[in-house]
């Protein structure tokens, strides 16, 4: 079977939709962030917009980590397929894209120096980011010229310091920064972060103000299920299309980027003119609200219950009667009449979330959700529950049980620089910053055979959540009883007490 490339598409006996010829095109788009969701969300929509004739965009991709996908990218011509399946309407629909856009990639721990080449070059115009929610971090480094910077932000600073150096101080060499990183105010943060390490490593003060004056740090939103590569149905697609492609990214029809900025800037990249689901906007704050608590929020507070429970997939968890009826407990009781929209709004997005859950096409492993879960439950499922215990007096059930079972599945053992968990299925990588792993290490090492200390010792960690969250009514105490019950009772046993099942 042949592999896929450039030549083999551009050839046209493919026969799957594409950007004609598959040009390599100049690189306009710098993507920090190689994972799936880039790729089979912005790099999707570039590319549309690109056979179109929209636009005639590139896209360097380089790597967050020094662990990426970088030379697999290379080795593929830049080029992956798309594929895109679900439930709308009540019926099924399927379409495939092989994506061109990606020009290059990079890992700029090992080549830094191409990383600023493409900083500098007069014709980039856009920075896409998904770095996860940990990424928009002000984490205090020194300025290291000519090396890679370790955060997210610094690698910013470091990078606009370099193309001020190289092109000038002018707003025609100002870029637009589009972070897809699910935190509020996205742009706003990183904006304000690149300028703390400017004051700090001391640069120029002409530099922070053409930072300020001239480079767009706008906030998104955006709203894909994309689980990546279909691993279990690789060998039949691969006969099916007629070609090899270890970089296929699965991903649902349905999506949305919500952008806050001008209308200037949106005819610089009119994805939205492509029949995309592109929205321009000048208050984002009600989308993301829609978003973050009921979709992330929910797939935040049901998905390590439901790992715990021995289940692997979103589909799987759908498809349990008492994981199901645990998740429809925590969406309609505790999430969605706190969101604030109107009544018939949230009720119809929360119904359609719940047919997106169970779209049979989507393999969305739990353990891919799983990472970085501390981050991802204080900015996806405490505002709910804090609006819940201001309307109640104290915190819900339901969501005190998710954090019960995030604690649960944080119970790990750390040998040489791994942190492992177990559950009745076998072992499972946990995977989060360091500080969080070596937070929730001490802490079941130290508490592993009491419930109340481990949770108060874990709710009163600020650095884990932003506050001490013993301070919030009940929360502490229903968390310690409903760890005690996973721990004698395993979550599914729990879950029924809960429940009343």
């Amino acid at each position: 079977m042949a592999q896929l490339s450039r030549d083999l598409l551009a050839g046209g006996s493919l026969d799957v939709a594409h950007t004609a010829g598959a040009p390599v095109l100049p690189v306009t788009i710098l993507q920090v962030g190689d994972g799936n969701f880039l790729r089979g969300f912005v790099d999707w929509m570039v590319d549309v917009a690109n056979g179109r004739g929209l636009m005639g965009a590139g896209v360097a991709v380089a790597q967050p980590l020094a662990q990426g996908i970088a030379g697999l990218l290379k080795a593929q011509d830049g080029l992956y397929t798309v594929l895109l399946r679900g439930i709308e309407q009540g019926r099924e629909v399927e379409e495939r894209r092989v994506v061109s856009c990606v020009s290059d990639a990079l890992d700029p721990y090992t080549d830094w120096e191409r990383m600023v080449a493409y900083a500098t070059v007069p014709q980039l115009r856009f920075v896409v980011s998904n770095t996860t929610e940990a990424g928009i971090a002000d984490v205090e480094e020194p300025y290291t010229p000519g090396i890679c910077q370790q955060s997210f932000p610094a690698k910013v600073a470091a990078l606009l310091h370099a193309r001020f150096k190289a092109l000038g101080g002018t707003a025609a060499t100002g870029l637009v920064f589009l972070p897809c990183e699910l935190i509020e105010a996205n742009g706003a943060n990183l904006k304000r972060i690149v300028l703390a390490h400017a004051k700090r490593w001391g640069l120029e003060s002409g530099f922070a103000a053409w930072v300020e004056a001239h480079n767009h740090f706008l906030n998104t939103l955006v709203d894909r299920i994309v689980p990546g590569y279909p691993r279990d149905e690789a060998a039949a697609l691969t006969a099916k299309w007629g070609y090899e492609d270890t970089l296929a990214v699965a991903g649902e029809p349905f999506h949305v980027w919500v952008i806050e900025g001008p209308a200037a800037l949106a005819e610089e990249f009119p994805l939205h003119k492509a029949g995309l689901n592109v929205v321009w906007t000048d208050d984002l704050k009600p989308y993301r609200s829609r978003k973050v608590r009921i979709l992330n929020g929910a797939h935040t507070a049901s998905a390590l219950a439901a790992h715990g429970a021995g289940i692997d997939t979103v589909k799987g968890m759908m498809d349990d009667a008492t994981l199901s009826a645990y998740l429809s407990k925590v969406m309609f009781e505790e999430i969605v009449p706190y969101v604030p929209l109107p009544e018939a709004e949230r009720q119809d997005y929360a119904r359609t979330i719940m047919e997106r859950f169970g779209n049979p096409y989507i393999r969305h492993e739990l353990i891919s959700i799983a990472l970085n879960s501390v981050s991802k439950w204080a900015v996806r499922v405490l505002p709910s529950l804090k609006d819940a215990v201001a309307a109640r007096g104290e915190a819900p059930e339901g969501l005190s049980f998710s954090l019960a079972a995030l604690l649960r599945f944080y119970q790990g053992t750390l040998a040489e620089g791994a942190y492992t968990g177990t559950r009745d299925a076998g072992a499972y990588s946990i995977k989060d910053d360091a500080a969080v792993i070596a937070a929730m290490a001490a802490a079941w090492a130290t508490n592993g055979n009491d419930a109340a200390a481990l949770v108060n010792t874990v709710l009163a960690d600020a650095r884990l959540w932003g506050e001490d969250l013993t301070r919030i009514p009940g929360l502490a105490v229903r968390t310690a009883a409903h760890l005690a019950a996973i721990q004698t009772k395993g979550v599914r046993g729990a879950l029924k007490d809960l429940l009343g099942a």
